[in-house]
C-alpha cells in the first residue's frame, strides 16, 4: 500500500507539472506582484513544517541527527544559491520544485525503510530518479517547458537532500550494509527501471545529428534528410493552418522549436554570427520564417533590404561556423552506444541477482 500512495503522489507530481506551469503563468499576468510572495511562502511553509515535524520526532541521537537534518538543508540552500540566475521569481519557482523532490524522497524512504539494510537509502534514490525522467521528459514534450539532464540532476539532489533529512527524522529501527537478497532483486528491478528511464531520456532529448554544409555546422534532432522532409511537411499544413494559438497541453512541435533556437540566435547575435544563423534558417528552417505563428504574426523572414546589409556586414568573415543556438547540448554519439550501456546494465543486474532475468517483485 505504502509503495502504492509513493506511486500515486509520483504520477501526481509528474502529470500536475503542465497545469502548475498554467497557474504560474496565470498568476504573473494577474496579479504580478502576489506571485513572488506567495511562492516564498509555500517554500518557507514547507520547510519550517517539515523542520519542526522532524525536531519533535528525534529523541535519541539529537546531536548526530540535528546535524543531519542542519547539513540537508545547508545543501539544499548551497545548491539553490550555486544554480541561482539572479531572477527572483524562476530562483524561487525552483525551489519549490526543489522541495518537491525533497516530499518524494520522503514518501518512497517511507516505503522502504524497514528493509534495514542500504537499500532503504539506494532504492528512494532509483526512484526519485525515475520519476524526475518522467517530469523533466514530459516537460520537454510539451510546449514552452524545458526539460533536460541538467533539470534530472537538480531534481535528484533534491531528493538527496530530502533522503537525508527523512533518515535523520526517523532512522530505521535497525540497519546493516550488507543488502539482502529480497533487497538485492528489489534493487535489481529498480535499477533496470531507472536504467532504461535515464537511456530512453537521452535518447529523446540529448541524442541528435551534427548537420554540416556550405561552412555552416549545427546540431539537431534530426538528420539532413528528415529536415528537409520536415520542411516541406511543414510549408504544406501551415500554408493551410499556421500555428497561430499556443496549445500548451500539447506535444511539442520540435522541428519549430528548433528554427526559434536559430532565430533567437540570430536576433541576438553579433554580424557574422546573425548572419550564419540566418542562413541555416533559409536553408533548413524556411517554413518557420515565412509563416505567422503565435510568436510573431508576420514570420521571422528579413526584408530584402536587411538581409543584403546583414551579408554585406560579415562579408569579411569567411571562417566555418559551427552554431550555438541549443539551449541544451544534443549529442552525436551513435544511439546503440546508449541501448547497449543500458542493457548491459540490466542483464547484469539480473544475472547477478537471480541468476536468471529478474522478476518484477519490488514490495
Amino acid at each position: 500500500m505504502k509503495l502504492v500512495l509513493a506511486a500515486t503522489a509520483s504520477a501526481a507530481l509528474v502529470l500536475a507539472a503542465p497545469f502548475v506551469g498554467q497557474l504560474s503563468a496565470w498568476l504573473r499576468r494577474t496579479a504580478p506582484g502576489l506571485f513572488l510572495p506567495v511562492v516564498v511562502t509555500v517554500v518557507v511553509a514547507l520547510v519550517g513544517v517539515g523542520v519542526v515535524a522532524a525536531v519533535r520526532r528525534i529523541r535519541e541521537q539529537r546531536g548526530l541527527r540535528y546535524g543531519a537534518i542542519g547539513a540537508a538543508l545547508a545543501a539544499g540552500i548551497s545548491y539553490s544559491l550555486i544554480t541561482a540566475t539572479g531572477a527572483a521569481e524562476v530562483d524561487w519557482a525552483e525551489r519549490v520544485h526543489f522541495v518537491e523532490y525533497g516530499l518524494i524522497a520522503f514518501v518512497f524512504y517511507r516505503v522502504w525503510r524497514s528493509t534495514g539494510d542500504a537499500s532503504c537509502v539506494v532504492l528512494p534514490l532509483l526512484a526519485g530518479l525515475i520519476v524526475g525522467l518522467a517530469e523533466e521528459w514530459l516537460q520537454w514534450f510539451i510546449p514552452v517547458r524545458v526539460g533536460e539532464l541538467h533539470d534530472v540532476l537538480l531534481d535528484l539532489v533534491a531528493v538527496a537532500c530530502g533522503l537525508v533529512f527523512s533518515v535523520a527524522a526517523d532512522p530505521p529501527a535497525a540497519f546493516s550494509w550488507q543488502i539482502g537478497a529480497r533487497s538485492r532483486r528489489r534493487l535489481a528491478v529498480v535499477g533496470s527501471l531507472a536504467a532504461v528511464g535515464l537511456a530512453f531520456f537521452i535518447d529523446q532529448v540529448h541524442l541528435g545529428h551534427a548537420i554540416v554544409r556550405d561552412g555552416l555546422e549545427f546540431r539537431s534532432h534530426y538528420c539532413e534528410a528528415v529536415l528537409a522532409q520536415l520542411a516541406r511537411e511543414r510549408a504544406e499544413q501551415w500554408q493551410a493552418n499556421p500555428p497561430l494559438v499556443l496549445h500548451r497541453l500539447s506535444r511539442e512541435d520540435q522541428y519549430m522549436d528548433e528554427g526559434l533556437w536559430h532565430v533567437r540566435r540570430r536576433n541576438n547575435g553579433e554580424a557574422a554570427t546573425a548572419w550564419s544563423e540566418n542562413r541555416i534558417l533559409e536553408a533548413f528552417y524556411a517554413p518557420v520564417l515565412d509563416t505567422p505563428s503565435y510568436v510573431s504574426a508576420t514570420g521571422h523572414r528579413w526584408a530584402p533590404a536587411q538581409r543584403a546589409e546583414a551579408e554585406a556586414a560579415a562579408a569579411g568573415d569567411r571562417a566555418p561556423f559551427e552554431s550555438q543556438a541549443e539551449p541544451y547540448p544534443i549529442y552525436t554519439f551513435p544511439r546503440w552506444w546508449l541501448w547497449s550501456a543500458a542493457g548491459i546494465l540490466v542483464f547484469g543486474a539480473g544475472i547477478r541477482v537471480y541468476g536468471a532475468w529478474p522478476q518484477p517483485t519490488i514490495w
